[in-house]
């Protein structure tokens, strides 16, 4: 019995392994991608991720938080437009950090992001405010903006 169980046992990472190297054998690393995108040798590389959380403003008036939340999502707009952004989006359930929602920025550097999460009509309001950390991911992120696009039929 400890006979068989060990054969399909070696068999199955046998064929695992088989697998895994003809998955490797198809994907063909890309110099030229890789550099134009800044990774390192592993395909990532150093952003920042900025929390946007509830700000101390409590704004009653609807029109001018539809107007502050119409320049909140144009800034991100503009901002993912210039390369700036690589992911944004509100969170879709409530938390106890009071996060709202979440920028990665392609930069490592906190005081740049800084500078780019206070163009933000609605920060500027304090309807938001923000925490700033430093993140390492793939450094293919940015691709997924080139085919939202694509996908979405409306932007709000």
């Amino acid at each position: 019995m400890k006979l068989k169980i060990f054969i399909i046992l070696t068999v199955l990472m046998a064929t695992l392994s088989f697998a895994q190297e003809k998955k490797k054998e198809k994907v063909k690393f890309n110099q030229e991608l890789a550099t134009s995108l800044g990774a390192d040798q592993y395909g990532m590389k150093p952003y920042t991720i900025v929390m946007l959380t509830t700000g101390t403003a409590k704004i009653e008036d609807k029109a001018k938080m539809g107007s502050l939340m119409k320049g909140h999502m144009e800034n991100i707009g503009k901002l993912a437009n210039e390369g700036k952004i690589v992911v944004a989006g509100p969170f879709l359930e409530k938390n106890k950090e009071n996060y709202r929602g979440m920028f990665i920025f392609n930069t490592k550097s906190k005081e740049e992001a800084e500078q780019w999460v206070k163009t933000d009509p609605a920060v500027q309001a304090g309807v938001f405010s923000y925490e700033i950390f430093s993140w390492y991911g793939s450094a293919a992120l940015p691709l997924y903006l080139k085919h939202h696009d694509e996908i979405s039929k409306e932007n709000p």
